[in-house]
């Protein structure tokens, strides 16, 4: 006879499987070890592919990385206890994405709950509202149809109660008649038509589109004909390049103020971009996530999904306008020559070759880009922008380069530092990760914490530390470089392997006196 654990886990993994999921990332554990075994025995059949991360926070965020690159669901396995708590940072950023991670953890039986069992806590709903579905398993509700549909519109978690014996026989016949059918689409129908007659409208889509694909906007702002201002400036040649940097000047913003603003998904970088959509006398946000996790958000009108055009022409002189103010910014920026974060940023934006697979972190990296780098295509990006969140950068960007030829990260330091266990793995990814090191918090420096007392022991937060020596001491092939032409060559080298490449710059204090400086000559442009 197979025992009940083995029995519901081969259940579980076979509808897995044969819904079309490719990959698996687990962790190790003793409670998880009917999962665990049961995707080996199935990896081992090429039926799926095993990813082993010994760190449940960073597994958790390259299997993050993974179905943010691939679009399918992505299963996180591990054992009860702290393990499932270390999932819960990647399960948010999921949530507020809609990203498919399905979430597998072992956990002992009901009855030992509340007893003082070794390692059972109370796992159920752990996640709260962070879920689509939960559902608490046991071995006498098998066989059961997991909830793919869910997964459609985020993660989903089953909490699996395994009792002992948790290993299994040898046997893998029970794989031999799998049928893998090619996964549903679920059809999303066109929520209505948005229409005007307004000639002043621009359009702002933030990094990451709210989960829309990058052609499904291209054409729809190819339909509505206005300006555009993207986050992502590497997406979307047509874009108003520099728009952060010439909307600081409030004289600018007032002269193309608009009338009507659509934006799609969320404005997380710059507060000029914010303070521009204020302006506007009628704000259309699409995004699908009012259908989730921002059902609150505010607008005069709301699509789920992208609709259908019904426009006028924009007004020739407006539009000539943001081409004006788009140039004039490109003139300045072009000027700087100092080492800087900024110039690395233009630089970086400028040098990565085309059909090259994008990683950016939060914090200073990703505004630097959005302000500093022109517009252009040919770049596929990606970025952490659920909740912002500096943690698990690394694992996220191997996640993404697990399903790429070639793909080149941007982080900072701190981000770097915070998932350096991201670094330990033994798969064949070809990934650049390029840290912008300015010794600790460089964002603080141009915030309204600048200044106060305490601000370089609980801000900056300096570490002093040697990040390429650390790299290497894990195995990692690593360099420090200081000036542009080696962050030239660097970008025009192929990526093989898993590589790092410190980048250098000016103390914090500098670099924020820098920015501030480039904003305020914008106003004599």
């Amino acid at each position: 006879m197979i025992n009940p654990s083995t029995l519901l886990a081969r259940v579980i993994v076979r509808q897995i499987i044969e819904a079309g999921v490719t990959d698996v990332v687990i962790s190790p554990g003793s409670r998880n070890a009917p999962l665990s075994l049961a995707f080996y025995q199935a990896s081992t059949k090429g039926l799926i592919k095993l990813h082993v991360r010994i760190d449940e926070r960073t597994a958790a965020f390259f299997a993050l990385g993974i179905a943010k690159a691939s679009g399918r669901p992505v299963p996180i396995v591990c054992t009860s206890g702290t393990a499932v708590a270390n999932y819960h940072p990647a399960v948010l950023e999921a949530s507020h994405t809609n990203i498919p991670l399905l979430v597998l953890t072992g956990d002992r039986p009901a009855s030992l709950r509340r007893t003082g069992a070794n390692q059972t806590t109370e796992q159920a709903r752990i996640f709260g509202k962070a879920v689509r579905y939960f559902a608490d398993v046991s071995g006498s509700v098998y066989p059961m149809e997991l909830p793919f549909a869910s997964l459609q519109s985020g993660p989903v978690h089953l909490n699996i109660q395994f009792e002992e014996p948790l290993v299994c026989d040898k046997s893998d016949n029970w794989l031999n008649d799998v049928e893998i059918t090619i996964p549903k689409v679920f059809d999303r129908k066109t929520p209505g038509t948005f229409y005007t007659k307004s000639t002043r409208g621009v359009l702002v889509i933030g990094h990451d589109r709210g989960g829309l694909s990058a052609e499904a906007v291209r054409n729809f702002a190819d339909e509505l004909g206005w300006p555009v201002i993207a986050e992502d400036p590497l997406t979307f040649k047509n874009a108003i390049s520099h728009a952060s940097v010439f909307l600081t000047s409030q004289a600018i913003a007032d002269d193309v103020a608009p009338d009507t603003v659509v934006v799609i998904g969320r404005t997380t970088l710059s507060r000029s971009i914010n303070a521009f959509i204020k302006l506007a006398r009628k704000e259309i946000v699409i995004d699908p996530r009012m259908a989730t996790v921002d059902s609150d958000r505010m607008a005069d009108q709301k699509f789920a999904q992208l609709p259908t055009v019904d426009v006028v022409p924009v007004d020739a002189d407006y539009a000539e306008k943001w081409k004006k103010y788009s140039l004039r910014a490109q003139k300045l920026v072009g000027d700087i020559t100092t080492w800087s974060e900024q110039l690395i940023a233009r630089k970086i934006g400028a040098g990565i070759p085309t059909g090259t697979s994008l990683f950016i972190s939060s914090s200073r990296p990703i505004r630097d880009l959005e302000g500093f780098a022109v517009a252009r295509d040919g770049v596929e990006t990606f970025a952490n922008r659920g909740l912002a969140g500096i943690d698990g950068n690394i694992s996220t960007a191997l996640g993404i380069a697990s399903q790429r030829n070639q793909t080149i990260a941007v982080l900072g330091d701190l981000g770097f530092l915070h998932d350096l266990t991201g670094l330990i793995h033994k798969e064949d990814i070809n990934l650049k990760i390029f840290v912008i090191n300015n010794d600790g918090g460089g964002i603080f420096s141009t915030l309204a914490q600048r200044g106060v007392d305490g601000f370089e022991d609980v801000f900056g937060t300096p570490h002093g530390l040697d990040i390429a020596a650390l790299a290497s001491s894990m195995g990692i092939s690593a360099k420090t470089i200081n000036s542009q032409a080696q962050l030239i060559a660097e970008l025009s080298e192929p990526v093989t392997g898993l590589s790092v490449v410190v980048i250098n710059v000016p103390d914090r204090e500098a670099n924020a006196d820098f920015l501030k400086g480039i904003y305020n000559s914008v106003s004599s442009m």
